[in-house]
Parts: C-alpha cells; sequence; structure tokens
C-alpha cells in the first residue's frame, strides 16, 4: 500500500474559512464517538497487536493510542485558554518525542483509552456549550504563527481523531482482526 495513504488513511487536513453550524455539530459528534469507537475495535488487543506498527516507520498502535490522549488533553486545554483569554500563545509540545517516552511505549493502553473517554466527555460538554462568540474565540500557536479560531480547532480534532481511528481499523482490516 502507498506511504501516503497509509499516513494520511483520510486525506490530509484542509481548515475551511468558516464553518457552517450543521458542520460544526458534525465535527462535535466525531469527537464525541471516538472514545467507543477506539474502545470497540482495539479494546481487548494484546500486546502483540498493541505492539504492532500501524505503518512502516509509525508509531505502534499503543503509541499512536497514547498519542492521540496526549493531543486530546492539549486540544482540550488550549479550548479552554481561549474562552477564558484573550488569543493566548498556546504551549506546544514535540508529540514525536512524547511519543518515544516510556510511559507511551509501555502502558497499557487501557489507561489511555479511559482518560480519552473521560477528557472527551468533559471536552464535549464544553464543545457544545459554545455560541457564536465563542466559536469566533482564536489562540495563537506560536510554532505556525497561525492565530486559530474554535470552529477550526473543532474541525482539526474531528479530522485528527477520524485520521488516527482509521490507523487503527486499517491496519486491523489488513491483518484480519476484524
Amino acid at each position: 500500500m502507498e506511504l501516503e495513504k497509509l499516513k494520511y488513511p483520510i486525506g490530509r487536513f484542509n481548515a475551511q474559512s468558516e464553518y457552517t453550524p450543521a458542520e460544526i455539530k458534525t465535527n462535535i459528534q466525531i469527537i464525541s464517538a471516538l472514545p467507543s469507537k477506539f474502545i470497540n475495535l482495539m479494546g481487548g488487543w494484546d500486546d502483540e497487536k498493541l505492539n504492532t506498527l500501524y505503518r512502516p516507520d509509525g508509531w505502534t498502535i499503543r503509541q499512536l493510542v497514547h498519542h492521540v490522549a496526549d493531543s486530546h488533553m492539549n486540544a482540550y486545554v488550549r479550548c479552554r485558554l481561549a474562552l477564558t483569554e484573550d488569543n493566548p500563545t498556546i504551549k506546544p509540545y514535540n508529540e514525536a518525542a512524547w511519543a518515544e517516552l516510556p510511559d507511551a511505549k509501555n502502558a497499557s493502553v487501557e489507561m489511555s483509552l479511559q482518560l480519552i473517554r473521560y477528557i472527551h466527555l468533559r471536552w464535549v460538554l464544553l464543545l457544545n456549550s459554545m455560541d457564536e462568540k465563542d466559536l469566533a474565540r482564536t489562540y495563537l500557536h506560536p510554532a505556525t504563527g497561525k492565530t486559530v479560531r474554535m470552529d477550526t480547532v473543532i474541525a482539526t480534532y474531528a479530522w485528527h481523531s477520524e485520521h488516527h481511528y482509521q490507523h487503527a481499523f486499517q491496519l486491523a482490516a489488513r491483518n484480519n482482526w476484524i
């Protein structure tokens, strides 16, 4: 299979200049669904499956799950900052380095699956409470120099959710695990 398709199974993220209320609602639903989708897909996987690379030179499924927990915790905090401060500068982190830390390489995925479950419960509650004014609030990402609107953050993490779910799902399908 082509490496680009393995890296980006649903394509690369392309932000729109604006999002309709229906698109925002759909994106929140995608974020909301991720914990159940992950748990239903890989909740019973053994260490051999969890330690499988989802693509050549990629992460193991274990690292991928821990990455999603790390990423979505950061996204939740960034949303809260944007809603309570005027265009705050968020703290970037080195996701590749985080994925190499011992907990990301060795810890039980159950911890991160549950973390994703509970972070998403709080996050989705927050996202659903946003009005038009909140959706227009922003934060500054210093690594890119871009100011990011909350509606774009929601779209980004809906994409991120499905992007990583498809990494695991397509690996399982290729290996006849489902």
